[in-house]
């Protein structure tokens, strides 16, 4: 009798284990909230124009600074852009379309992907090269970055999945790391 005792609170308590194992699983997979939700869908846009923006750093830019920070942009950013995608889609929300990252965002709120170019923007980063292509593409990367700094705060502020909380934070960090480069980089 006391060995069926044991074994029946043995037998629990890994089946307990077990659940809470799962549950702690689905939880991560499924503990997003709509600020979640939101941060994920307007960041794939935002770094999709960074990266337009750094693209064109390769052929246009005189300084190799330039063209290196530019080629980190890209790097961080494109793995990002997967990272939300598949945030996104398992949990059954809309995927930006790639096409959203040249639109005109000049009308947009502040609140709403602050640091997003406008068409005309683009088009003068696009007309540009050498040391004028520099100066554009620093400044506007400088105003990109701190529309995605505030996104940051506002996921780290609103956010409850884990894995988009500690993405906010790595963006919130890499880009105000860049920025002060960029700054730098403006001065020299």
């Amino acid at each position: 009798m006391r060995k069926s005792l044991i074994t029946a609170v043995v037998t629990a308590s890994l089946f307990t284990l077990a659940a809470c194992g799962n549950e702690d699983d689905t939880g991560t997979a499924g503990g997003h909230n709509e600020a979640d939700v939101t941060f994920a869908q307007e960041m794939i846009p935002h770094h999709q124009q960074a990266i337009e923006m750094a693209d064109l750093a390769e052929s246009r830019a005189e300084s190799q600074e330039v063209k290196d920070l530019a080629t980190d942009i890209e790097a961080a950013q494109g793995p990002e852009i997967e990272t939300l995608t598949g945030w996104l889609e398992s949990w059954g929300e809309d995927v930006p379309d790639e096409g959203m990252s040249g639109m005109d965002h000049g009308d947009m709120s502040s609140d709403d992907m602050g640091g997003m170019m406008t068409a005309d923007e683009m088009a003068d980063l696009d007309a540009a090269s050498g040391a004028e292509f520099d100066q554009i593409f620093l400044t506007m990367m400088i105003e990109h970055h701190e529309g995605a700094i505030e996104m940051a705060k506002t996921e780290q502020s609103e956010g409850e999945f884990p894995e988009a909380l500690d993405m906010a934070k790595e963006i919130e960090t890499t880009q105000a790391e860049e920025i002060q480069t960029m700054q730098n980089l403006l001065k020299s």
